[in-house]
């Protein structure tokens, strides 16, 4: 009777094994669940960037504004007849640059 007691035990482990500690036990896959729960939260993000930039490619496709926007904010261009005003705010405490592009005059030359 104490045989087919340990034969029993053997084989109740044998079944248990791969339940605690074989390719598919449970900390395995709560480990991948945890992965799987990571990736689809940076898939998230990345689907909200993807429906913006393709929020802006229609809108570069369909209407001239936002062509005129980023030409004049990307690579500074104004429109034929418009005048470009650009205004400097100088901080208290510096001084403006002088007009000869920084370099003081010298009577020497």
């Amino acid at each position: 009777m104490k045989v087919l007691g340990l034969i029993l035990f053997a084989l109740i482990a044998l079944l248990q094994y791969p339940l605690w500690l074989g390719k598919g036990s449970w900390h395995k896959v709560w480990k991948i669940n945890q992965q799987v729960i990571t990736q689809n939260e940076k898939n998230q993000k990345l689907r909200i960037r993807n429906a913006k930039i393709d929020a802006e490619v229609q809108d570069l496709k369909q209407g001239f504004d936002a062509i005129e926007e980023r030409a004049r904010s990307e690579l500074g261009m104004i429109k034929q007849d418009e005048v470009f005003f650009r205004v400097e705010v100088y901080k208290k405490n510096t001084t403006p640059p002088n007009k000869t592009g920084g370099k003081i005059p010298s009577g020497n030359k």
